[in-house]
């Protein structure tokens, strides 16, 4: 459990130019409003914001987001008013509490009070992404005491974890939040999976361990001989929850996870990870396929790295991603470290607009999805379901969920491309319109400018709700014609 010390010597150790006097006052604040307050673990109710800041501070955000965290509960607990809190720290905190205030708690409180509060998150994400942030630092130390809760709300915070806060986190780039709140909701989701997981894993961790150890020390010394500076080398395990996807879609064999253990290169230029990247492949064969450069094409959260796939000694499989620090911070802080950049005067870092551009998506969903049933299920579908990324043959990216088809992709790039849809070539062979697309392809669009319209079969299979609402809406603007039609020839 963090301390106030330690959480002031982590914002002191991010930003030396904080102002820690300010953040004491929040402490204090903080806690004489929640002065006799206990949680459900029977802890002093200060350590939750204290923990919440302390994420925050981890996340390198600034002393306002971090302040705030102090404070987020105080409107909602206490007696203490959100006009006093901006009175002794400002508006800029005084708004970021108001907006997760304004939140309330997000619980499943029957169907129209749920998808009402995610109407409001998305809102409240597009007027200022760090009240989301807040609310996910939050969430990760509400589940850390879900022990103390009654089974059937440790199921409701944790399902809703893995279903809404965690793919919120990855959408942003937060990799490392992510990875944690699908840890902690693991075990209360899926109990007998966590502990086969964690008894599987064990093993080949402790012998993954030991054998990169040992690639690390024949690295350095091969950077060393080529005078390529170094920032950081280590291997990283991989999330159990993570690691339990994988291996479905593995036939639940851990021997076919290569990346149980990867190996993480941080290194101070591009350049130095290109040059890295070849002297790997100098000293250990490819596996074909697996090389993937996400610098040149950066996945839709931003997420950049190269990442190879190698056969080392004794022929075991390891795999490299590699580099430069700007880009780590972005795979582990994700959108958080674009705060972190910009305060003290440090450069920012120029956020790809596909990275914010789903959240303007999900504010036009609620303007068209007035049904609360089908507005859940298009959010579970197309906007937190796994991503995946193809290409135009123009080499730009596009972002869709998982399983999304040629006629997804269409409509994506524009309502009339949809319409007048009539095949599609993926990575330059013909291919149905409903296949399943995969990271990585190439797809064109084939069109017939003397297409009437979409078809009302391709509903049968279509993933996004983009695609739905223009098929549905031609379909029902066809329905009106013909009946328009039919009306007249009756009168005549």
């Amino acid at each position: 459990m963090a301390t106030f010390d330690d959480l002031k010597a982590l914002v002191r150790q991010n930003n030396p130019a904080a102002d820690i006097p300010r953040l004491e006052r929040a402490f204090a604040f903080a806690q004489t409003a929640h002065a006799g307050q206990k949680r459900l673990d029977g802890s002093d109710y200060v350590t939750h914001p204290l923990e919440t800041a302390y994420t925050l501070a981890h996340m390198n955000l600034d002393l306002d987001t971090i302040i705030a965290g102090l404070l987020h509960d105080v409107p909602e607990e206490t007696a203490v008013t959100a006009e006093e809190i901006e009175k002794n720290f400002g508006s800029a905190v005084a708004k970021l509490v108001k907006g997760i205030t304004k939140l309330g708690k997000l619980k499943y409180r029957g169907l129209e009070r749920y998808a009402e509060n995610l109407r409001k998150m998305f809102v409240a994400m597009a007027e200022d992404v760090r009240v989301v942030l807040i609310k996910l630092a939050d969430r990760l130390h509400n589940l850390s005491t879900l022990s103390a809760l009654p089974p059937i709300k440790q199921q409701r915070i944790a399902r809703e974890t893995l279903e809404i806060y965690a793919p919120i986190a990855n959408r942003l780039g937060i990799g490392e939040l992510k990875g944690k709140l699908e840890d902690l909701a693991f075990k209360y989701v899926y109990p007998e999976e966590y502990d086969w997981v964690i008894k599987i894993a064990q093993t080949r961790l402790e012998d993954q361990l030991a054998y990169v150890k040992g690639v690390i020390k024949q690295v350095q010394k091969i950077l060393s001989d080529n005078n390529v500076p170094i920032v950081s080398i280590h291997g990283r395990a991989k999330h159990y929850y993570s690691l339990y996807r994988k291996l479905i879609r593995k036939d639940m064999d851990i021997s076919k996870v290569y990346d149980l253990v990867a190996l993480r290169v941080i290194l101070p230029s591009v350049a130095d990870c290109y040059q890295v990247l070849g002297l790997i492949h100098n000293l250990w064969k490819p596996l074909p396929g697996r090389i993937k450069d996400y610098i040149a094409q950066p996945k839709p959260n931003g997420y950049r790295s190269l990442h190879t796939t190698v056969f080392g000694d004794d022929g075991r499989i390891i795999e490299f991603q590699i580099r430069d620090q700007e880009m780590h911070d972005l795979a582990e802080y994700g959108i958080a470290a674009h705060w972190h950049y910009k305060e003290g005067g440090q450069k920012t870092i120029n956020l790809p607009p596909t990275q914010l551009k789903w959240i303007k998506e999900l504010l036009d969903w609620q303007k068209e999805i007035k049904d609360n049933e089908q507005y859940l299920q298009a959010l579970k579908i197309d906007a937190f379901q796994n991503r995946i990324f193809v290409f135009t043959p123009k080499g730009d990216v596009i972002d869709l969920p998982d399983e999304a088809t040629p006629v997804d992709f269409a409509f994506s790039i524009h309502s009339d491309i949809g319409n007048k849809c009539s095949g599609a070539r993926v990575n330059e062979k013909i291919a149905a319109l409903d296949s399943k697309l995969k990271s990585g392809d190439m797809v064109e669009i084939i069109v017939d400018k003397n297409r009437g319209g979409p078809s009302e079969d391709w509903l049968k299979f279509v993933k996004t709700n983009l695609a739905k609402s223009h098929i549905k809406n031609y379909l029902k603007r066809k329905r009106g014609g013909l009946l328009n039609f039919f009306n007249r020839r009756g009168k005549q």
